[in-house]
């Protein structure tokens, strides 16, 4: 039984309790009114939630009187119940917490109510405050009973069907569709399955029907395209079925329609939008809303945007006549107004004849958000080019830096240097909303920044460093901001924190603030909350706030959850999860078995997924299983099965199924897919698009080649290079819609390229992550056929190759001009240059460039990447300590040998001070940098610094120094960084060490709460048979239900 406080459960308890003590007690039933003589009726039958519904209904309209719980106790004497107050107490609170945990019962009972009681049941949901009934010295808690079923997904839908069936009927339709809206809201979109929404009533009240729509509008992107499509036929019915239009010619869309329609709007037919008048879309465009709507249309197709155009076209809403626009005296802020009323329609865009700069600028800053756009990105990035030519005609790039959008993104290093600290100051909010930066373009801009600030405040860059918002403020190393005063909890909300500025900065706030409450809650703050922080927390505090670190679970670390996880059960004290309880079960019987398991469903047993999950449950479950990251082989191909046994073979899926199974195309043959690529081809590529960063499956990848090569013109050049007569050479076109399937490109087809193509490509080819060697080659001979040999080439020309670099040798290298660290910099992103090239790349710089080790800036520094792990160990103590300590956390990163990481340690003792000095914070700053520690200093390290190390520092600590740590310090790693130990670190490691690793793999704790019994905490017996690199246990999982979000994370 749960020893957490439940109001609501011991009310009966509490109300006989306080008719026990009384020392008369009356005889006659007719003393009692008769609804709490229904009330003790219920009792009796152990309908404890009718009997609270009754009490709740009576107190409504009656005084409590002090002799009313005596007349309910004779009356329940005079029934010959013989209840003691223990066993009427575990009966209750029995009862109550079985339909939190047993939902489906909690819907059986409110069938069962009668009218009044479930109206009572229903307004005790749609009441906000935190009501409480107070029956003299006995109180009801109804905020409590509240919160606590709305909590529960199981509890939810059982609401949720409960009103859908009954509410309609009973009560007055404002108030269901609110009730709706307060279910359906807490709930994932799995609830809105298609058989859902025919339950949804048609005739409802004009005002209950836009309340609902725009509850349905909120819940878009959580439902599956089947739901969405259902959830548009109902809304498009009564939509149809109020309008005034009498014939097929007057269109049903009014301004007011489309705004009630809101995201489902891009369900209209092509027909339907071309119906609709140019004063209702006029009209529609001048709402105060309508941008806002448009700004989410992000599943639009170009076919239907270009339809939306037209007709607001046809409005009085047109871009290009200007001069009628001047006419009526708007003047230019109707030019620069116009694009922010398109919202998404902006990225298809495509009346550019007789756009000024202005307005072409105005376009650009619009088009940052094209990037939710799913799919359709090849047109956008062309709109982009030509916008970008317009916009900058006859101006300054200081001019125009900040109406760019995220077209900045390809401005090379050299033009980023050029810009002006003023321009970067003032252009700031724009280049803080782009994504997509590189390293060096971060350091280069904040440098920019910063040194604005100190020509303002005349070298004070307090202010200045607290002003910087985004991933900017990443950029200010650990050095700088431990000088900086003036930080608080609410100017680090919007700021995005590396771990080591985290840590400092919570360090710091703690010792000053006297609400440290707030300081869970301030953005990436938390991720600085150390174990011995959790640790001090009060169990009041911590379990009051516990909910902030749920809030904010994806920042934070392993370590960080398994400490939470141990305080939460030193604390609480929890009887098992039932959600736990479930996914230990079998079999998935039903849907609510799917709401219980959560995050679980992703590490169901492959025999589990094939035969385990019922026909019931299982729509609920693909909804989930859509969201699980990495399904291991077994996994997907009891997925695929089952799959192909509701749905068939992907030739006879509609477009709705298509959508919905998108994530899982990748589990079809290519012959499977075939059918797919010829019906759906976008949804396809919006598939592959969404795996940008990895290797999807070969046969994905030549499903997608081929859907692109069919639905493009394979027209041969009419000039062909020689051999290449016949050849459909790659076209601009296809390569930006192929993302990663470029990789299936035929060596012939990569030769005969045309040259305009290549040069309009390359950045893109040089991002695919699946080209051979053989077609980098190839590559890398076209650069050279139309660009010459390498000696010609210039710094845009280097920085565009990508991965088509690697294939340079030292005797190529040699040639290139490296006299700019712009350029070397384009070449240290790419990884796998073997080590001769990158002491040919750092050699280069410094010849071509002139400078000396001494003479490297901080960017410089960053520029030359993993080339730094080629510099000779004499010459690292050259490297001036003001710009090294600017950088530490970017060499932190780079993994280098031994011998060169020892070097970067000492020149980090001079910035941090000795080792025993150091603190998390610092630790976590350093990096690789960390593994250059002496065995001397790795043993005089406390065991609390241990979590501390990166994973990478601990990879590169050499297997004779790692052995030297202590069981202590070993057990004391945490689970990220027990993982990061390598196989041959583990072998020189002995019997009682490898003890302690397995301690730190299984989350055991090794703090003060270490003296607990080892039954108390939610850990399992060590298993020898865990490898390297193991992922927490399965026992580990069981003390907290925040653990199993942290498997998501890890597994």
């Amino acid at each position: 039984m749960s020893q957490e406080p439940t109001t609501y459960s011991l009310f009966l308890f509490l109300f006989l309790s306080h008719g026990v003590s009384s020392h008369t007690v009356p005889n006659s039933r007719q003393d009692l009114h008769p609804l709490l003589q229904k009330m003790a009726e219920e009792i009796i039958d152990g309908s404890y939630l009718n009997a609270l519904l009754d009490l709740i209904q009576f107190q409504s309209s009656h005084v409590w009187m002090d002799d009313l719980s005596h007349r309910v106790l004779a009356y329940l004497n005079s029934r010959n119940v013989a209840f003691t107050i223990s066993s009427l107490q575990a009966a209750v609170e029995n009862h109550l917490e079985q339909r939190l945990h047993q939902p489906q019962k909690l819907l059986e009972d409110l069938r069962k109510t009668d009218a009044q009681q479930f109206r009572t049941a229903m307004k005790c949901l749609l009441e906000d405050k935190k009501d409480r009934l107070d029956l003299k010295d006995i109180i009801i808690d109804l905020g409590e009973i509240q919160e606590r079923a709305l909590q529960s997904p199981g509890v939810n839908r059982s609401l949720l069907l409960i009103t859908l069936e009954r509410c309609f009927q009973v009560m007055n339709s404002l108030e269901c569709v609110e009730i709706l809206g307060k279910v359906l809201r807490g709930s994932s979109g799995s609830f809105l399955q298609p058989d859902i929404t025919e339950r949804l009533p048609r005739d409802l009240r004009e005002d209950a029907f836009k309340n609902l729509s725009a509850v349905f509008k909120d819940l878009y992107d959580k439902t599956s395209a089947h739901s969405q499509r259902a959830l548009y036929s109902w809304m498009s019915g009564i939509l149809q079925t109020s309008s005034n239009a009498t014939d097929d010619s007057v269109s049903w869309v009014t301004a007011e329609n489309l705004w009630i329609l809101g995201r489902y709007m891009v369900h209209l037919s092509f027909e339907e939008i071309m119906k609709i008048s140019p004063t209702e879309i006029g009209l529609f465009i001048s709402y105060d809303n309508a941008t806002k709507q448009l700004d989410t249309v992000y599943d639009i197709t170009p076919e239907l945007a270009q339809a939306f155009l037209e007709r607001i076209s046809s409005s009085n809403f047109n871009m290009r006549n200007t001069s009628t626009i001047h006419r009526q005296g708007l003047g230019l802020w109707a030019l620069e107004l116009f694009p922010k009323v398109l919202g998404l329609l902006v990225c298809f865009y495509d009346d550019l004849e007789l756009l000024d700069a202005t307005v072409a600028q105005v376009l650009l800053h619009q088009m940052i958000k094209c990037s939710h756009l799913r799919g359709f990105q090849a047109g956008v990035q062309k709109l982009k080019a030509e916008l970008l030519d317009i916009a900058t005609e006859n101006q300054t790039l200081n001019e125009t830096l900040g109406s760019l959008s995220d077209a900045v993104v390809g401005l090379t290093y050299s033009q980023l240097e050029s810009l002006s600290p003023e321009a970067v100051h003032g252009a700031i909010s724009t280049l803080n909303q782009v994504s997509g930066w590189a390293k060096s373009q971060v350091t280069i801009l904040s440098a920019k920044y910063l040194a604005h600030e100190k020509m303002v405040e005349a070298g004070d860059t307090a202010s200045g460093i607290v002003e910087i918002q985004g991933a900017f403020f990443k950029e200010v190393s650990l050095f700088d901001l431990r000088r900086q005063p003036g930080f608080n909890s609410t100017v680090l909300k919007d700021k995005e924190l590396g771990r080591s500025q985290a840590l400092f900065l919570y360090e710091l706030l703690l010792k000053t603030t006297r609400r440290p409450e707030e300081l869970l809650s301030a953005g990436q703050l938390v991720k600085g909350v150390t174990c011995s922080h959790i640790d001090a927390m009060s169990t009041d505090f911590f379990l009051a706030h516990f909910q902030d670190f749920q809030n904010n679970f994806a920042l934070l670390s392993p370590y960080q959850v398994n400490c939470l996880a141990w305080k939460y059960w030193e604390v609480s004290r929890l009887s098992m999860p039932p959600f736990l309880l479930a996914a230990l079960d079998n079999s998935i019987a039903d849907e609510y078995t799917v709401d219980i398991m959560g995050n679980l469903l992703c590490h169901l047993p492959a025999a589990i997924i094939d035969r385990g999950i019922s026909p019931r449950a299982w729509a609920t479950a693909l909804h989930g299983l859509r969201d699980c990251p990495d399904l291991n082989a077994e996994q997907k191909a009891a997925v695929r099965l089952k799959l192909l046994g509701q749905y068939g073979l992907p030739q006879h899926w509609t477009v709705e199924t298509t959508k919905d199974l998108g994530p899982f195309l990748v589990l079809f043959s290519g012959d499977e897919l075939s059918s797919i690529a010829t019906k759906f081809p976008e949804i396809l590529l919006q598939a592959a698009s969404k795996m940008a960063r990895t290797l999807p499956p070969e046969e994905f990848l030549w499903a997608v080649f081929e859907s692109v090569r069919n639905s493009s013109d394979k027209i041969p050049s009419s000039d062909p290079m020689p051999g290449c007569h016949g050849v459909a050479a790659p076209s601009s076109d296809d390569i930006f819609k192929l993302a990663e399937a470029n990789a299936c490109w035929a060596l012939e087809d990569l030769r005969c390229m045309e040259e305009d193509t290549f040069i309009r490509t390359v950045e893109l080819l040089g991002a695919v992550q699946g080209f051979s060697r053989p077609q980098l080659m190839t590559l890398k001979e076209k650069a050279i056929q139309v660009w010459d040999m390498p000696s010609y080439w210039r710094e845009h020309h280097i920085a565009s190759l990508g991965r088509i670099a690697l294939t340079l040798n030292e005797s190529e290298l040699e040639q290139l001009n490296l006299s700019s660290i712009d350029t070397v910099a384009f070449l240290t992103q790419q990884i796998e240059w073997s080590p001769r090239q990158a002491e040919s790349i750092l050699q280069g710089f410094l010849d071509d460039s002139g400078y000396n080790i001494q003479d490297l800036k901080s960017f410089h520094l960053v520029g030359l990447g993993a080339t730094l792990c080629a510099i000779n160990i004499t010459e690292i103590p050259l490297i001036k300590i003001s710009e090294f300590r600017v950088v530490v956390a970017r060499i932190g990163t780079l993994l280098c040998s031994t011998h060169v990481l020892a070097e970067f340690k000492r020149k980090a003792e001079v910035v941090f001070g000795d080792p025993t000095e150091w603190t998390s914070s610092v630790l976590q700053e350093l990096g690789t940098i960390a593994a250059g520690l002496t065995k001397a200093e790795l043993r005089m390290l406390d065991k609390d610094l241990m979590p501390y190390f990166q994973p990478s520092a601990i990879k590169c600590l050499p297997d004779e120094i790692f052995k030297e740590l202590s069981a202590e310090q070993i057990a004391s790693l945490g689970p990220e960084n027990a993982a990061a130990v390598t196989h041959t670190q583990r072998r020189r490691l002995s019997p009682l060490q490898l003890q302690s690793l397995q301690q730190a793999l299984d989350g055991a704790k090794t703090h003060s709460w270490q003296d607990a019994p080892a039954s108390a905490g939610p850990t399992r017996t060590s298993s020898s048979r865990s490898p390297a690199g193991a992922p927490l246990s399965w026992g580990l999982w069981l003390g907290c239900p925040l653990l199993v979000l942290m498997a998501k994370l890890l597994w």
